[in-house]
């Protein structure tokens, strides 16, 4: 038997993928709603996106990490729930090597990323609260500022890296590559992305020197001392 915020977890196949379900659907929900909400506050306190980049590579490059991020769970959870909870045959295909883990060394696993990924929306919603109303999917903003507080202070992009970190976790509670392949594709977009945006932020004579100074302060975009 395993314990998760109280509840009893009996390790069966069945009931892990039900806990990886409901996970999923709780963190996707609270993403979309998270993020509906600061567009509105963005909007309202700092103006529309009044700058934003025209090439045919910064129109795509959103969707295609949006859909890397967003297809493996959406896939997941609706071809498991409409499979009693069971992974299909073809999804099975693409499941962690079982090799080196006893099962229910591989139960405990599922479960404490379904933890983690629940604790990692704490993290998410901090990194929200700090960038308030300068979200924005690319692009500058009527009034724009540099945020450099919260998780701001340690990497300049935490919310990519979060995302990155969601994609790991997925693939742990799935116990499937598929998340994996959408952890690279995301990786990549965000390496293109976080480009652009900062050449934006550059251009801009608001905030350009604030932002020169940020940037050797904190030179991580993703993770402290590698990205």
């Amino acid at each position: 038997m395993y314990y998760i915020a109280g509840l009893a977890i009996p390790p069966s196949t069945q009931a892990v993928e039900g806990l990886a379900v409901l996970t999923t659907f709780s963190f996707v929900y609270n993403a979309i709603s998270s993020t509906r909400a600061i567009a509105h506050v963005a909007e309202a306190e700092a103006g529309p996106v009044r700058t934003m980049p025209s090439s045919f590579i910064t129109k795509i490059v959103s969707p295609i990490h949006a859909l890397a991020s967003f297809v493996p769970p959406a896939t997941y959870t609706l071809c498991v729930t409409f499979n009693r909870f069971t992974q299909p045959a073809w999804m099975q295909r693409m499941s962690l090597p079982n090799n080196y883990v006893t099962q229910d060394t591989k139960v405990a696993l599922r479960v404490a990323a379904c933890a983690s990924t629940i604790l990692l929306l704490r993290f998410i919603g901090i990194a929200f609260t700090h960038l308030g109303n300068q979200w924005h999917v690319i692009g500058r903003r009527e009034k724009p500022k540099v945020v450099q507080t919260g998780p701001y202070a340690v990497v300049r992009h935490p919310l990519y890296r979060n995302v990155l970190i969601q994609q790991a976790l997925f693939a742990v509670m799935y116990w499937s590559y598929a998340p994996l392949v959408g952890l690279c594709i995301a990786a990549g977009g965000f390496a293109v992305k976080m480009s652009i945006e900062e050449d934006l932020i550059m251009k801009d004579p608001a905030v350009a020197a604030e932002y020169r100074a940020y940037m050797q302060r904190v030179p991580a975009r993703i993770i402290p001392f590698l990205w």
